[in-house]
């Protein structure tokens, strides 16, 4: 690959992981092309070519003379995302375990110093609002999406985005039916798993990244879903 392409796939990924969390939400503008060349120290050529990947992968639009905005993902999807209840949590957390399974492989073996620093801050954060009786959603989320992010394949983080608040079964199961859960205790139990997760891409181990985070899912379920 060309220096040219490489430094084109770096912007693209972190222009994707802007919009990914939320930095740059649907409707947002994207900096100019002379910003952008400016604060990532790349040609005009390079942000051309990356904002043209971003446009193909469906997560922008430009609109001649006045720049390039962000999509509105939900409006595009084609992901029907089913009711708030036990069974469709189970069957969200059955297609997440071979999902997540292989991005988690893949972050293994193409992770960036970057990735494990994000991904180490996601954790963090994760830990403080545990501990402060917070909610650790966007963190719990954040980290997952990093993972996707790490794997370099757009494809993985447009389904994780795709998958919306579902990415987090808690976050759609009713409140009726989570009352008498431990939620603090599942919360520092999916940290432990969390961390092993995030251990194994450090490492850069495909096959214990794997397991970890299926690990961790399946666990997720039996925890929201004992029998």
């Amino acid at each position: 690959m060309s220096t040219s392409h490489t430094r084109a796939h770096d912007l693209v990924s972190r222009l994707t992981q802007q919009i990914l969390l939320g930095t740059f939400a649907p409707g947002d503008k994207l900096p100019s092309e002379n910003t952008l060349v400016r604060e990532h120290s790349v040609s005009r050529t390079v942000v051309r070519e990356a904002l043209s990947k971003l446009q193909a992968a469906g997560l922008v639009e430009t609109r001649h003379g006045i720049g390039t905005f962000v999509i509105e993902r939900q409006a595009r999807s084609g992901l029907r995302v089913g009711a708030e209840n036990a069974a469709s949590v189970r069957d969200m957390l059955e297609l997440r375990i071979g999902l997540e399974g292989q991005a988690a492989a893949l972050a293994a073996l193409r992770r960036e110093e970057r990735h494990l620093v994000q991904m180490r801050q996601a954790l963090d954060d994760y830990q403080d609002q545990a501990g402060a009786g917070d909610s650790c959603i966007e963190a719990d989320r954040r980290f997952h999406l990093l993972i996707a992010e790490a794997t370099g394949n757009l494809y993985f983080s447009e389904m994780m985005v795709q998958l919306g608040t579902a990415l987090i079964p808690r976050n759609r199961m009713a409140l009726a039916q989570r009352a008498g859960a431990n939620l603090a205790g599942h919360a520092y139990l999916a940290n432990l798993e969390h961390e092993a997760i995030l251990n194994a891409i450090r490492r850069q181990d495909p096959d214990a990244a794997r397991a970890a985070i299926c690990l961790h899912l399946s666990n997720s379920r039996d925890r929201l879903l004992p029998e």
